[in-house]
């Protein structure tokens, strides 16, 4: 498949099984392919660990974070960086909440590892008691 334009770069990032292909997509400019090979079951974790790098806007970089959180091959260091890039979107105001809830339910993840999210100034008192509650639901 020849690829010239962003449509191209979407469908072949959500079709694509190749890891090589898909590595390569994972550096192209645009945010939609990005959560594309974030669906992708065939993205792999080194794949994954360069997405939670990637920033556009607050809305698809928190929807990224999310889609890399749920993600199956996401293992310990993939979801160790989504957590710190949520961790610094916290910090900073945002409110990559969906994400935080997504990594509570990752048990790669020690409840500590998550549970501090729920501690950073833009966590609201909302989020913190729905973290507590999707961490409980872990065990």
């Amino acid at each position: 498949m020849s690829v010239h334009t962003p449509a191209d770069y979407l469908e072949l990032a959500r079709t694509e099984s190749d890891s090589a292909v898909l590595h390569g997509l994972a550096r192209c400019p645009y945010p939609f392919v990005w959560q594309a090979l974030a669906v992708n079951p065939a993205t792999g974790p080194g794949t994954l660990l360069e997405l939670s790098a990637a920033q556009d806007r607050a809305w698809n970089d928190n929807r990224l974070l999310c889609l890399l959180a749920k993600h199956p091959s996401a293992d310990r260091t993939v979801l160790l960086a989504v957590r710190d890039a949520v961790a610094a979107k916290l910090a900073k105001g945002a409110r990559p909440y969906a994400a935080v809830l997504a990594l509570a339910g990752r048990t790669e993840l020690t409840a500590a590892e998550v549970r501090q999210l729920g501690t950073l100034r833009g966590a609201s008192a909302r989020l913190h008691s729905q973290l507590d509650r999707h961490l409980e639901l872990r065990t």
